[in-house]
């Protein structure tokens, strides 16, 4: 049955069902009679196994033998191939495009500056004044594009040009005949001159570079919306002597170009990539969607509903726990031994249909659901082979970390929000954690995940289309819609900045697998500490390549503020910690702690041979020295809180108690001067948006220290 099949009580009817005459007398708007075949109830195993296939009826002829994996896996092989022989065999129409190699990339010859890749496969920055660069491909006819994720949001020219463009240190993307660029930093199109275009652009925007060469047009999209046709009767080309896809970067510029090898954040129809997807994709889509079928049965078998009740009465099911294992085991056995025969589809496979699966499986918005979620980690991670999945999803979900933007619609659980949630559920496995330390991405992807879209002006205004403060003349329906909209909004982002500190959380409490043993907090504190080496100096008007962007510095701040408030509370989160003696129930937070406290002032600049070069930490280095005197021998400061803060229970001032602590920044604006109904808006804290940073210092596990982060700090 087509995944386009009726829908009943919510869920997909799949099976047979005959509930025509009950539910039209209990007044169902649902009347259908939805049926394979009469004798459906006899042979309810086989109609379950074509249901979960997508077979017809009867093609399964009757089993005489219990379900096993290899009898499931002769179905796929002998049935479910012979009614989906698409899937194996892709059948591509890339006439127009030439390609100088197996990969698309980027062309080094063509490279004038000095643009490097920080990241693969193509994070790209540029370590000169202005850097330019072209593909190693070019399109002479059809309608191809390709997409650029922005790292930063300063003067980029991105967009298409001839190899007869010249390159210099002053001239790129755009300003010359046969080259054409889109800027969003100054919002203009380039070609030879600028001209208003577009909209202003920001960290986190997805630029989709469209050309069009059977109407002869140049396009491009931001975050899939259109901004327009840029340019019109561009010049006709010749096979190979086409038009490719071009950058150029003003210095310390980054953005990550996607050419194809990776599934299009925002694909746009009737446009193709310019590197093919690969073959396996839609195959592995397709055992994907068996899966969600599979996994419908165990939803329906824990609902609790007439319609179900009604299914149970008939048997139109065949026993969940009887065809979970088999069929899992079957269906990744097929998928494993398809990707392995194809380089890089696992790459493409584990941030496309994979991640597309989980995604669905656990449910973008709560309830979320963890059962099932936990059933297909389960079965996953008994193949060594959906490693390099889960490595590609978890770098997926910090990437979608980034690119996310707010949507009123689905507030509080928008933004980053469902990205983080299923993070956090996945990184509780202790083999899933070790598999993200051990990426010499870690702490790349963790500064995604830490970051935040900002919106630009185009974005407000979508956001927020009525505003209202306290003097203005606007109509009461504006202030009043202006209070809910920000109320929405800020519930969205308490939402994601709970899921930021779980997921700093779990990093604190991660024992990572080196010899000698460390203590939870090591790692946590040591990405901290290479944060602050490379964010040094990062206030000048040109801040250096790598540096930390303010969202993610942001973050940092709010959730260690946080932990030291509110206390770490380290013994909730795995199950595999509670053995080394972690009690969370008696966490106080530093900061609500009266008495004397000590505090370890170097605790984040231990083992930092550059100390003495940082500009910037809250002063002069220098500076802060000559007032706080630090002993290197005992680096530590005797404080002394001036609020009333308790230790026992009962008296203990936090940010959940009536009183709050003087950590904490809550004001209220009263709009009742300027409206008839009082109106009281509460804000909490500051917030920013931005992106992440490439590199991973490569003594990271060496650095670990044997000390916890919460022991030194309350020590």
């Amino acid at each position: 049955m087509g995944e386009e099949g009726l829908r009943l009580g919510g869920l997909s009817s799949g099976l047979a069902v005959v509930l025509n005459g009950e539910d039209k007398r209990e007044g169902s708007g649902n009347s259908h009679l939805v049926s394979y075949c009469d004798d459906f109830g006899d042979q309810s195993l086989e109609r379950t196994l074509e249901h979960i296939f997508n077979l017809p009826c009867k093609t399964i002829n009757l089993l005489t033998h219990p379900v096993d994996t290899n009898m499931v896996r002769s179905i796929i092989k002998n049935e479910f191939y012979k009614y989906h022989p698409n899937l194996k065999t892709a059948v591509r129409n890339r006439d127009g495009v030439s390609t100088i190699g197996e990969v698309v990339g980027l062309e080094e010859s063509s490279v004038c500056g000095d643009i490097r890749v920080v990241k693969s496969p193509l994070l790209v920055e540029s370590h000169a004044l202005f850097s330019s660069a072209r593909a190693n491909t070019c399109v002479w006819k059809g309608k191809w594009m390709y997409e650029v994720t922005l790292e930063t949001c300063d003067v980029q020219q991105l967009g298409w040009a001839t190899v007869a463009c010249p390159f210099s240190d002053h001239r790129g993307v755009g300003d010359a005949d046969d080259s054409y660029a889109y800027d969003g930093k100054r919002v203009s199109k380039w070609n030879k001159e600028a001209v208003p275009y577009g909209q202003s652009w920001v960290v986190g925007d997805v630029i989709g570079c469209c050309i069009d060469l059977d109407c002869d047009e140049i396009l491009f999209y931001r975050n899939g919306f259109s901004l327009g046709v840029a340019f019109g009767g561009i010049r006709k080309m010749v096979p190979g002597l086409g038009y490719y896809p071009a950058i150029s970067l003003s210095q310390g510029e980054r953005c990550e170009l996607n050419f194809g090898a990776r599934p299009f954040r925002y694909p746009i129809k009737g446009f193709l990539p310019i590197q093919a997807p690969p073959s396996s994709n839609s195959l592995a889509s397709n055992l994907f969607h068996c899966l969600l079928r599979l996994l419908e049965m165990q939803r329906l078998k824990r609902a609790e509903f007439d319609t179900v009740e009604k299914l149970r009465r008939l048997k139109r099911f065949a026993s969940f726990d009887e065809l979970s294992h088999p069929v899992f085991q079957a269906i990744c056995g097929e998928l494993f031994s398809v990707l392995a025969a194809e380089t890089g589809s696992a790459d493409y496979v584990g941030r496309g249909p994979f991640l597309s699966f989980i995604m669905e499986t656990f449910r973008i918005h709560p309830p979320h659901d963890y059962t099932s979620m936990d059933r297909v980690l389960d079965s996953f991670l008994e193949f060594e082979e959906s490693r390099l999945l889960f490595e590609q999803t978890i770098d997926a979900l910090s990437s979608g970390c980034k690119t996310a933007s707010l949507i009123l619609t689905e507030c509080p659980y928008s933004g980053s929000y469902s990205y983080l949630a299923l993070a956090c559920h996945i990184l509780r496995r202790e083999e899933l954690m070790a598999l993200w330390w051990k990426s010499s991405d870690f702490e790349f992807l963790f500064e995604g995940f830490l970051s935040r879209k900002s919106p630009n002006k185009h974005d407000l205004q979508c956001l927020i289309p009525s505003v209202c403060w306290p003097g203005s003349y606007e109509d009461m329906s504006n202030e009043n819609s202006m209070m809910l909209t920000t109320t929405a909004l800020s519930e969205a982002i308490d939402k994601i900045e709970e899921k930021q500190r779980d997921l700093c959380r779990l990093v604190m409490q991660f024992i990572p697998p080196v010899t000698p043993p460390q203590l939870p907090g090591s790692v946590f504190r040591t990405f901290l500490q290479n944060v602050l080496l490379k964010s040094r100096g990062a206030d000048r008007n040109m801040p250096p390549p790598g540096v930390s962007n303010n969202s993610v510095l942001v973050s940092l701040f709010t959730i260690i503020l946080h932990f030291l408030s509110e206390g770490f509370a380290v013994g909730d989160s795995y199950d595999w910690i509670k053995g080394f003696g972690i009690n969370s129930g008696a966490d106080v937070g530093f900061l609500h702690r009266g008495g004397q406290q000590s505090f370890p002032a170097g605790l984040f600049l231990k083992n930092d041979p550059h100390r003495v070069d940082i500009s910037r930490l809250g002063g002069s280095y220098s500076h802060l020295l000559k007032f706080h005197p630090v002993d290197d021998q005992q680096e530590e400061e005797i404080l002394r809180w001036e609020e009333g803060c308790m230790d026992d229970e009962k008296s203990r001032v936090t940010h959940l108690s009536g009183r709050k602590p003087c950590c904490c920044s809550s004001y209220d604006v009263d709009f009742s001067k300027i409206s008839k109904n009082s109106i009281r808006y509460s804000t909490k804290g500051s917030r920013g948006s931005c992106s992440s940073i490439p590199e991973r210092s490569a003594h990271v596990a060496a650095e670990c220290s044997t000390g916890n982060l919460n022991d030194e700090i309350s020590r």
